[in-house]
């Protein structure tokens, strides 16, 4: 539970891990939240994407359970009803609506309204790379009419290392680990890597607080 809790004045913090973390403050203080870093938008945000939780339409490759948390970074308090708006290139970097995919806006995209604990959940799968950047997976968040996040999510490159070994992944060219993509470096993408698990049913889960300014 992010917030105060109890007597002992514990105090959620979010981390670089991108789940809370606890700290501790002086009885009587205010807790406090990292401003979760921002990143560009990107030329390949389509407005208005499907209100929904599963994204994949079929698009093949590994399966990605996708947890989000949004909390205030004043306050620590979970934002309900926040829109929170995902999307990303497909296992061999492609994005819907642009491109040799032109034709077809919808997949690997998403959006969602959070719930009384702030939380939202995407089933989606791991994306893949494409000239220039290391995987990524771009996240917009509303609250009260207003854009308050736009930022892009990360992995740990040993996950990607083992994901892009897998032959559906592979395709022209060599992948890009996170420390030679510029826009991981200059924008806090260490900060904003999911923390990830291997949940009994396959796949991954990926974790992560964001902590905005309302």
């Amino acid at each position: 539970m992010l917030g105060l809790l109890g007597a002992g004045g514990l105090v959620a913090v979010t981390g670089g891990s991108g789940l809370a973390a606890f700290g501790t403050a002086e009885a009587g203080t205010d807790p406090v939240c990292t401003l979760t870093p921002e990143a560009m938008e990107g030329p390949y945000y389509l407005p208005d994407e499907p209100r929904r939780s599963d994204i994949r339409e079929g698009r093949g490759g590994e399966l990605l359970r996708l947890v989000l948390t949004v909390v205030d970074a004043t306050t620590c308090d979970p934002i309900e009803r926040a829109l929170v708006e995902i999307w990303h290139a497909d296992r061999l970097g492609n994005y819907s609506g642009f491109g040799a995919t032109a034709g077809d806006r919808t997949f690997l995209r998403g959006g969602q309204k959070s719930d009384p604990a702030g939380r939202v959940r995407f089933t989606t799968t791991y994306p893949g790379w494409y000239p220039g950047r290391t995987a990524h997976i771009h996240v917009k968040v509303h609250a009260g009419g207003d854009v308050v996040h736009t930022g892009q999510l990360y992995f740990p490159q040993r996950f990607n290392d083992r994901i892009y070994a897998q032959a559906r992944y592979q395709h022209a060219g060599a992948p890009v680990t996170n420390h030679q993509d510029g826009i991981f470096n200059s924008s806090g993408g260490a900060e904003t890597k999911l923390t990830l698990t291997r949940p009994d049913g396959g796949g991954y889960k990926g974790e992560m607080t964001l902590a905005v300014q309302r």
